[in-house]
């Protein structure tokens, strides 16, 4: 009888390892499946995306009601009658292929931050053994069973998640960086769009004087009154002005087209649209003062990435400082040893014996060095950029009041003309020589006007502020991260 109950015995104490070792098997692996991702495919059809661009245009309700959200007010009437500034800058931001991509990265950028704070997994291993002398009636089967718990020490977990967080901070200001060049390129095609299509009317008024002109002169030569040659140098003058004006209508298609594609959209979804650019004298000293400098020195958004950039690498040589103390495993464990239940526990660690991470800390530290020198030069192109804005305005300014001057003083000109034509002391030819005078200088005028406005639009890109009532885009593009976008 008592031999019968010490086999019941065995067989339980056999049972219970073999049990305890599937019951933790069974465990980790539904701890392992329940909450696990799932892939699912989303492949890319050409077609399809194609189809999408092509179908972009400036009257869709999703883009009102984004262009509404971010203006803080509702539109009067939809599509405007004239697309400014402000609200071409909108459109930009809202379709802008090169800004949807800066804003993936910012994804990839926090998804990194949670890589980085994720904690490292146990791991268990069930390991069989067989004895080949286990005594008669002793299973030969040895389960044992062992756990590993990883600990990291001196705050590393800390320091990688300082890291990623600083990284993170920079995409994100890469994001504004994009923002600005997305309205750099827009306003660059916008003004030179403007500046195009004055251009084209001045030279279209010059046309007609100039071959009123050579109309006038043919007349006099058939009535014999001049000579043929006399009228050579005015038909040269209309054939260089008639290809002048052929060259600047390509320059308002290409400009048209240049605002599409920093716009985003394909170039019949501009078709109609009343382009507005405001082409007048514009008080920039708000952008040239000590502290526009100041705060672009400080806060321009490449600025705020490379800072970023710099505490990124301060907590990665922290980071590699820490990784001199080693992490400590701490590994519990149970083995059934022919009836004998064996319980023990373990602490793994690394002997920091033939190094102590010091290559590893002087790569950070050097990196560290490298991104200081980084941010000062880029201050320092910044400085120099702001300089050559501000040089650029001043010299503007000074030939637009010398045009002015010279435009006033050849209407003038014009005037006293006209009077002497009315009083019979000048004739027609003389008129319309004294016009075509002054549509030169009137071009001359505005090019200078077009002069000082592409340094106005520069010294705003080098500060990084826009001129004006115009909307701040580091504010805006902040803003409009978890709005909804056009389907890609």
């Amino acid at each position: 009888m008592s031999a019968v109950i010490g086999q019941g015995s065995l067989a339980t104490a056999t049972a219970r390892p073999v049990i305890v070792g599937g019951v933790l098997a069974a465990l980790v692996l539904g701890m392992g499946t329940a909450a696990c991702a799932h892939y699912a495919a989303k492949p890319i059809v050409p077609e399809q995306t194609a189809a999408a661009l092509e179908s972009r245009s400036l009257s869709a309700p999703e883009l009102r009601a984004f262009i509404e959200r971010n203006l803080g007010h509702a539109l009067a009437e939809w599509p405007p009658k004239a697309w400014n500034l402000e609200i071409l800058t909108l459109v930009a931001f809202y379709y802008s292929p090169q800004l949807e991509v800066s804003r993936a990265q910012w994804s990839v950028a926090n998804a990194a931050v949670v890589t980085a704070g994720t904690h490292p997994n146990p791991t268990l291993s069930i390991t069989p053994d067989f004895a080949t002398n286990a005594p008669s009636g002793i299973p030969p089967w040895l389960p044992s069973i062992a756990l590993d718990v990883p600990m990291e020490t001196a705050r590393k977990r800390g320091h990688r998640v300082a890291q990623a967080q600083q990284l993170s901070e920079s995409v994100r200001w890469s994001v504004v960086t994009t923002a600005w060049d997305v309205r750099r390129k827009l306003t660059g095609a916008l003004l030179d769009y403007t500046i195009a299509r004055n251009r084209e009317n001045l030279l279209s008024r010059q046309l007609d004087l100039q071959a009123e002109v050579v109309r006038l002169q043919e007349g006099e030569r058939a009535a014999g009154a001049v000579a043929l040659s006399d009228g050579t140098a005015a038909r040269i003058q209309l054939g260089r002005t008639r290809l002048d004006l052929e060259a600047t209508r390509a320059q308002v298609a290409e400009s048209h087209a240049q605002i599409a594609q920093a716009l985003g959209i394909p170039l019949h979804a501009l078709q109609g649209a009343n382009l507005s650019f405001e082409f007048g004298p514009a008080d920039a000293s708000a952008l040239t003062s000590e502290d526009a400098r100041h705060g672009a020195l400080q806060s321009r958004s490449e600025v705020r990435g490379a800072l970023a950039d710099y505490e990124a690498t301060q907590a990665a040589l922290q980071l590699e400082i820490a990784k001199q103390y080693p992490d400590l495993h701490l590994g519990p464990g149970y083995q059934w040893d022919q009836g004998q239940n064996d319980w023990f526990i373990g602490l793994t660690a690394e002997l920091p014996v033939f190094n102590r991470n010091e290559g590893p800390i002087a790569e950070a530290a050097a990196r560290r060095t490298e991104a200081a020198d980084r941010f000062i030069a880029l201050q320092a192109s910044i400085i120099h950029e702001i300089d050559a804005a501000i040089a650029a305005l001043k010299a503007a300014d000074e030939a637009s009041m010398a045009a002015n001057a010279l435009l006033t003083a050849q209407r003038q000109n014009l005037q006293a003309i006209e009077a002497q034509v009315d009083a019979g002391a000048l004739g027609a030819f003389d008129l319309a020589s004294a016009r075509i005078d002054a549509t030169i200088v009137e071009t001359l005028a505005f090019e200078s006007r077009a002069r000082r406005q592409q340094a106005v639009r520069a010294l705003e890109d080098a500060v990084q502020r826009p001129l004006g009532a115009e909307m701040d885009a580091q504010a805006t593009v902040l803003q409009i991260e978890a709005t909804q976008h056009p389907p890609r």
